[in-house]
């Protein structure tokens, strides 16, 4: 069984695979803006993260593994992607 999250709702520790890049919105300019930025910092599907740190308030921001890049979102931008947490972390 795999589950499925938004990155921003993943704690520290966690690991997966990137499904999904941004809410596919493409009527709203600002969602079109986010999701072409996280494409551009190497946020696409099939990308490995490992989610590092958190914030000491609001656990914002969040700083993560990429693949091979260290990358700080804040929550609200990490919300608009889908990660499927690998079955070690999810259990």
């Amino acid at each position: 069984m795999t589950d499925t999250i938004q990155l921003n709702l993943a704690r520290r520790g966690d690991r997966g695979v990137i499904v999904r890049v941004g809410a596919h919105c493409h009527h709203d300019e600002h969602a079109v803006e986010l999701e072409r930025r996280l494409l551009e910092l190497g946020f696409v599907e099939g990308a490995r993260v490992e989610l590092l740190h958190e914030g000491l308030f609001g656990r914002d921001p969040m700083a993560m593994k990429i693949d091979d890049m260290r990358v700080a979102l804040r929550r609200h931008e990490a919300a608009s992607l889908s990660l499927r947490l690998d079955c070690a972390t999810a259990a």
